[in-house]
């Protein structure tokens, strides 16, 4: 007898995959990333942490993470021909764009590219993610007619990354809150991207085919695009009573406040935002203006007692880079490249344990006569 297939929009409550990489526990108010709690790591750990426990199931030791601040060292450099492709792209390409399509062509330089063993699969993945941040801030600075900046070699991961972006050697807390937001957003269990990484890669498609179609899902505002969105509204005032009456106005027109709201942290605020509004707060401290610290906790204010939603991520993290002087059009491609770790991991158990993915529908046209 045939079962009845249940239809679930959005796919809201299915189970899609079986994994030992990370969960959302809402009971427990925990992210956990191989066994451990994703917020605590934040507090003693660094990003290059995570893609070790990430990539090899356990945290390293102090020289297992040296070697791998020198593992990605070596693989910092991207190939000159990627470089005159993304020189190609009409300028008005927004930078995911170019993060996607330099991710892609990177692909025809793996000679590898259909070897799928765990050793080769996780060596790819270390040298994706010593590109990635080179391929992130320079298709941004190619399609706005500056030239490519090369990596230095004497900073850390993070500290090379952030220097790259903004061409200045940042200070220790600057390097440590930037280092911060890529660990909190380097993995977070099934999202769209994630999911459409392993769709992809169920086909036994490769990593950059996989890794490329998870570009294209974060790129939309509903997923990676919001932090952009956020940091774009509140630069429309000027002050706490300003951005008051820009959301309040919102509200009325029913327009969607982006920063808000997660499908699975529904009644309580993102643990990750709850991280990034102290770095926000000892930003301010240093520069001695606490406007946008103000007017986001306004905001939190009016959303919670208006529409009991809370911040996300992206609501803390997109004030956060602003006083990092990261560009905005770079806060989404910046997510996605510390996502990178996470999508890798979830790429490589996908191909290790395989299933092809293919849902059926519940078709409501017209029936055959």
């Amino acid at each position: 007898m045939k079962t009845k297939e249940t239809y679930a929009p959005g796919l809201d409550g299915i189970i899609a995959a079986e994994t030992e990489i990370s969960l959302l526990d809402t009971e427990l108010e925990k992210i956990i990333i191989k066994g451990h709690d994703l917020i605590e790591l934040s507090q003693e750990k660094e990003y290059v942490d995570i893609v070790h426990l990430l990539l090899e199931g356990e945290l390293p030791s102090a020289a297992e993470k040296q070697a791998l601040e020198e593992k990605l060292q070596t693989n910092y450099e991207v190939p000159s021909g990627v470089m005159d492709v993304l020189k190609l792209l009409p300028e008005r390409t927004h930078p995911m764009d170019g993060l996607r399509t330099g991710l892609s062509v990177l692909a025809g330089y793996d000679e590898a590219i259909d070897e799928r063993s765990l050793e080769v699969s996780k060596n790819r993945a270390y040298k994706l993610l010593g590109k990635l941040p080179a391929i992130t801030v320079n298709s941004y600075r190619i399609l706005n007619g500056q030239k490519p900046v090369h990596p230095q070699g004497n900073l850390s991961y993070s500290g090379n990354f952030l220097y790259m972006i903004t061409g200045e050697q940042p200070t220790e807390l600057e390097a440590k809150i930037f280092d911060r937001s890529l660990l909190l957003y380097s993995e977070h269990e099934m999202p769209n991207s994630t999911f459409t990484a392993r769709v992809i890669a169920s086909t036994h498609s490769d990593m950059y085919g996989a890794l490329t179609g998870a570009v294209a899902s974060l790129k939309g505002n509903l997923h990676g695009g919001a932090n952009e969105a956020v940091m774009y509204m509140l630069k429309e005032a000027a002050s706490v009573s300003e951005f008051e009456e820009l959301l309040e106005r919102k509200l009325k027109k029913k327009e969607k406040i982006m920063g808000f709201g997660h499908r699975v942290y529904m009644k309580k605020m993102d643990p990750r935002a709850l991280i990034m509004k102290e770095s926000l707060r000892q930003l301010c401290e240093v520069k001695g203006d606490y406007s946008l610290l103000e007017m986001c906790e306004a905001g939190e204010k009016i959303m919670e007692q208006e529409k009991g939603l809370y911040p996300n991520l992206d609501y803390y993290a997109a004030p956060v880079y602003w006083m990092l002087g990261i560009p905005i059009p770079l806060y989404t491609p910046i997510f996605y490249s510390s996502r990178t770790a996470g999508l890798c991991a979830h790429v490589i158990e996908q191909h290790e344990n395989n299933r092809l993915f293919r849902p059926r529908v519940n078709y409501i046209g017209k029936k055959y006569e």
